[in-house]
């Protein structure tokens, strides 16, 4: 029997009004059929450069959008489509989210507590707090602490301890790592792996490609506002060449240990997005099939690929 994604995104839009000169209104597009499907017991990491639409799909997915923000296409949870009551239910009990911003601290509220209130169980509360923040090297004067009086590397270790230490069943990660030091990211990456083994199902998002193929078991790859490719995080082995779009090949290439090997041009800007591929101003195979088509999503060799030509 074929499992079933707890978290499935399917054809999801999103758009922001905006109002131009002489005070007229326009809608623009920032996210068009973007896919993913999350599962439990496992990590999908999604990368992809700055405004490609990944902290814009976990947003949609919590249903904290700004009130400018229309969205379309379907966001299912265990196979029902969820609506802005819904997540708002789920937001916090089965849908943990780690924010990109130390800002999402409750300034007046001390570190400990803002933990705590995470644990369901309430016996068990302060021995978990306490464990989780003595293994990111936070010691008991911590506790007492606000947010304001946090380093940077301590804010985020107080962000990441509020998701680990809870019961829920999906964990949304925005950008989880930056500012850690390399022990306290391998014991972060380790822990996300952890849940992952014990049932919980992982969205982490990241620019961070060499951490993410350490523990993710999927590598999403986003690209102007859409899903290219999802593939296995194996197909990042062996030269890249069970990838199978140019970007994911382009971005392998990019790395430090494979040659950190640039390709022209960058990612166009929402309100200035070709009428076909999104990737073919940068793409050394397009044709002129590319510049008139937008391929749909297909799959190809156990993973998921928007090109024409990915065989």
């Amino acid at each position: 029997m074929k499992k079933e994604p707890i978290l499935s995104v399917k054809d999801l839009g999103v758009s922001f009004s905006q109002y131009t000169k002489g005070l007229r209104r326009r809608d623009l597009k920032v996210i068009t059929n973007l896919d993913v499907d999350l599962y439990e017991g496992e990590i999908l990491a999604v990368v992809g450069s700055s405004g490609s639409g990944k902290s814009l799909l976990a947003h949609a997915i919590l249903g904290i959008l700004p009130d400018n923000s229309s969205t379309e296409g379907t966001i299912t949870y265990n196979g029902k489509a969820l609506d802005q009551r819904v997540k708002e239910k789920l937001r916090g009990d089965e849908i943990a989210f780690i924010p990109q911003s130390v800002n999402f601290l409750d300034p007046l509220m001390q570190v400990s507590k803002q933990v705590k209130i995470c644990i369901d169980d309430k016996q068990e509360a302060d021995k978990r707090q306490r464990k989780i923040f003595n293994k990111y090297g936070l010691n008991k004067k911590v506790d007492s602490l606000y947010p304001f009086e946090l380093s940077g590397g301590m804010a985020r270790k107080v962000l990441l301890s509020t998701a680990l230490v809870s019961d829920c069943k999906v964990i949304i990660a925005d950008e989880p790592t930056p500012g850690l030091d390399e022990k306290s990211l391998n014991e972060v990456l380790d822990d996300f792996r952890n849940v992952a083994n014990s049932g919980c199902a992982v969205l982490m998002i990241t620019h961070d490609i060499e951490s993410a193929l350490k523990i993710a078991d999927k590598i999403a790859v986003f690209y102007a506002g859409t899903t290219l490719e999802v593939a296995s995080a194996s197909d990042f082995m062996d030269d890249g060449k069970k990838l199978r779009h140019p970007y994911s090949k382009a971005l392998y290439n990019a790395l430090p240990q494979n040659g950190f090997k640039p390709i022209k041009g960058s990612q166009p800007m929402p309100n200035e997005l070709p009428k076909g591929c999104l990737f073919q101003d940068r793409c050394e195979k397009v044709s002129e099939k590319c510049r008139e088509t937008r391929p749909d999503s297909k799959f190809v060799r156990d993973g998921m690929v928007r090109c024409l030509y990915a065989t």
